[in-house]
Order: C-alpha cells, then structure tokens, then sequence
C-alpha cells in the first residue's frame, strides 16, 4: 500500500516522538532520584549515598544529551511536515515552548556542569543546590511541554483572528486548560516509575550477580530498597491519578474513551472489556471477555451510568479504535504488574526476605523496561485517541500538514530511522554497559587511581568520589 504525504509525515512525528519521550521520561525522574541520593548523603554522611549518586549521574548525563538531541527534531519537522500547524497555533503555543527553554532548559544547563564535575569545587550543600536545580529543570521543562500538548487536548482561553491563527485571549486558561493538571500529575508520576523500575532492575541485576559472592553489595541493596519503596508508593497513586484523568477525559473527549473501551452502543451499565479483537467494519469486538456494568462504575461511578458509544459520532470523527484499544490495556496490564512488584517486595520486606529472594529480583530484571513501554502505550493512547484533530474539534490533521510531497516526507523519515537507530542504539548499549557495572566495583577501580592526583591528570569530582571524602 503506497502512503501519501499526511500518512508518511504522521508516521515520521509518531517515530521520532516515541524515541525521544522515553529519554525525558528517565531524565525526569532520575534528575529527582540524583537529588535525594545527594541530599540523603548530605544529610547522613553515608558513603554509600555519595556512591550511588556518582554512578547515576553519569547515566543521567547520557540519558539527558541523548534527549535534547532527539528532541531537536520536533522543532524541525513543525517547520517542514507542519508549517500550517504552526502558522495556526503559533500564537499560542510558541511562547510556552519558548518559557520551556528559558525556565526549564536553561535551569537544567546552567546547574548540570555543576552537579557532573563541581561538588569539591563548590562544596557539598552548593552541589546539592545545584542538583535540586537540574530537578527542578526537569519538572518545569514537563510543567510546559504537558501545558502545550494539554492544550492540542482540551482547549481553553484562546480567540481565533481574522487569519484564521487562533490567539491568547486569557493566558492562565491556556496554560492551566481543563486537562493539564491530570495530564501533568498522570506523566510526572510515570516518570518516577519508569526511574524506580530501571534503578530497580540495575539493582536486582546485581543482587542476582553477587549473590553466591562474599562481597558485601550495599550499592546494590540500598537501590534496589529504595526503587522498591518508590514503586510501592508511586504504582497506588498512578491508579488513582489515572481514574482522575480517565474521569476528565470522559467530560472532554468521550470520543476516545469510547474508543479506548471498545464501545460502538451506547450502554447503560456498560460492561468493562477486559480483551476483545475490535471489529471496525461491523462496529463490534468479538471474542469479548467482559465484566457486567463495571465499565460504568468505573467511569461514571455508577454500575447504571450511561456511557456513549461510538456510533454517535460519524465515522470521520472517531479515532482508531484498535490502536486506541489495545494501547490502553498494554498501559493499564503494566501499571497493575507494577503494583504486584510493589506489593511483592512489601510482604517480602516486612518477612525481613528483601534481598534474599531471586525470584523477585528476576521479575524486577525483566520489568526493568517496562516504565518505557507503559509511556509510550500511554502517549499513543492520548495522540491516537485526539485524532483525527491536532486542537480537539478546531483543527484537523489534514488541515495542519505542509503542502509537500510524499517522496520528500519519506526520505527524511528513512534519514530519521537510520540515524536514529544507530546513533540511539550505541547510546543505548553505552547505557547498558554502564549499568552492568556494580557502584562498588566503580569505586574500587577509582580508587586505584588516586596516587595519579598529583600529576593534575584526574579530574577533581573523580578524585573525590575515590576517596570518599565529604566536601
């Protein structure tokens, strides 16, 4: 099937966003995970705090370059497959991408040289200064981007003038319109799971690795306790986040719930489809295994509650549904085995059995990339299901495409696949590699090093992390 060039250029957006939201996503909450081992070591002169925070942040420093580098392309295709976008909503959402660089960006740049190589240059409570900084970069570069896609969603506040651009009529709506504080609660929250999960699959690797060792693995304990408790905490508090913003979305964009839970009827006490096979053409899902009336407890809170089906908009209007369908329940199926973790650990920690126990740190090993998966089945779910608008119910996708032909959207989107996997997919490795390095075998091979300190070869934050001094 040949693709035309609004095909093509939604596919080249739907490739480049699903690589670059991963690493935002890890740099969010590892940014916050940086500042607390930082403060936590500040505050207790563990050593071991000291040493998780130098073997993390030099993940978080690839992570971070590889996100503003994938990000560069967002800017670059609204110029190119989206100029009528940007021309219509330019407006409105330019100067909130522009505070996103100035409040968020420049924060982040500005204090991450510090936090990477300056903690004996200016001590130990300026470093955790400038720490706390990146992290708060990190959240405000979210607080924007989450404003400005929330915005695509559910618009708020806005005029349209007489060439057709639409305009800032009340600047506080459209940053704070109806669905952003969902939408920015429900994403930082799946940042820190997506961190807690990958902190603790590095953690549970190690514990697997040394478990028949001598070796005493406090690094690699103390990760994995507190990625435990972080999930243990976050998981709960997505669900409910997530009931919130599924409520919202209701109000907003029945459209995509309707979508999203396989309902063409309208139903009163509509069933919760736990899996089907979505049926386009005869407006059904088959082979259903579905819950009487839990569908409308969930979304109406009331098991009689009338929940709209899709027949009710025309055909042109409703966003895919098998897309929509199966997306939802690959976010929703993780979010659930993320609490079985949590829970798990709890019962294990409470038995005293935390570290001592294989079979947990295998699950936590092979859920390790499940945050990134859970953030891009959410993502599709919230892009797909606003189709086939780029602002919900004013603006088209077709409309919003450049005039530009299919032979050039393609060639830029076979250019993007292949940079994109071999530069991402070194990086990726390098990660990897890093990962597979125990905090204490990265300390001893530091501390090898130190007689080179008086030649002036090593640098000062190296030489501070191997001899374990504080600041």
């Amino acid at each position: 099937m040949e693709l035309g060039a609004l095909a093509l250029a939604r596919l080249q957006f739907a490739f480049t966003v699903s690589f670059h939201i991963i690493f935002p996503a890890f740099s969010i909450g590892l940014a916050s995970y940086l500042a607390v081992l930082n403060g936590l070591s500040l505050l207790t002169g563990r050593e071991v705090f000291n040493s998780l925070f130098n073997y993390w942040k030099k993940i978080f420093a690839v992570a971070f370059g590889m996100g503003v580098v994938s990000g560069l392309v967002m800017s670059y295709q609204f110029g190119t497959n989206w100029a009528v976008f940007s021309d219509k909503v330019g407006p409105v959402l330019g100067p909130l991408m522009g505070y996103e660089v100035l409040s968020a960006f420049f924060l982040e740049a500005g204090f991450l040289g510090v936090m990477l190589f300056g903690r004996e240059r200016v001590g130990a409570k300026l470093h955790f200064f400038a720490t706390a900084m990146v992290a708060l970069g990190t959240f405000m570069s979210a607080f924007w981007i989450l404003s400005v896609n929330s915005w695509m969603q559910t618009p708020a506040g806005y005029g349209i003038n007489a060439a057709g651009q639409f305009i800032v009529l009340d600047w506080w709506a459209v940053i704070f319109n109806p669905s952003f504080p969902y939408r920015l609660v429900h994403m930082l929250l799946a940042a820190y799971l997506t961190t807690a999960f990958v902190v603790g699959a590095v953690g549970a690797y190690h514990l697997l690795k040394g478990r028949h060792s001598t070796q005493d693995n406090t690094g690699a304990k103390t990760m994995f306790s507190m990625a435990m408790w972080m999930i243990i905490c976050t998981a709960p508090l997505q669900i409910i986040a997530g009931d919130f913003h599924g409520l919202n979305t209701m109000e907003y964009q029945p459209a995509k719930i309707a979508a999203m839970e396989g309902h063409f009827e309208t139903h009163a006490g509509a069933p919760l489809i736990l899996f089907g096979i979505p049926d386009t053409a005869n407006e059904r899902v088959n082979a259903q295994i579905a819950i009487p009336k839990l569908g409308s407890l969930i979304l109406k809170h009331d098991p009689d509650g009338v929940v709209r089906g899709l027949k009710e908009w025309p055909a042109d209007q409703r966003p895919p549904v098998g897309v929509l369908f199966w997306s939802f329940r690959i976010m929703v199926g993780i979010g659930m085995a993320m609490l079985g973790i949590g829970l798990w650990s709890l019962a294990l920690r409470a038995r005293k059995k935390l570290y001592e126990a294989p079979w947990l740190h295998r699950a936590a090993v092979l859920m390790g990339p499940a945050g990134f998966i859970a953030v891009i089945a959410g993502w599709i779910t919230t892009e797909v299901g606003r189709q086939p608008y780029t602002v919900y119910g004013l603006l088209s996708t077709a409309q919003s495409a450049s005039s530009i032909a299919a032979p050039a959207v393609s060639a830029s989107l076979l250019a993007f696949i292949v940079v994109y996997f071999s530069l991402f997919g070194a990086g990726t490795f390098y990660l990897l590699r890093l990962m597979r390095k125990a905090p204490e075998r990265i300390e001893s091979e530091l501390s090898t090093s130190a007689p080179i300190r008086a030649a002036g070869i090593m640098p000062a934050p190296v030489i501070h992390a191997a001899e374990g001094r504080a600041s």
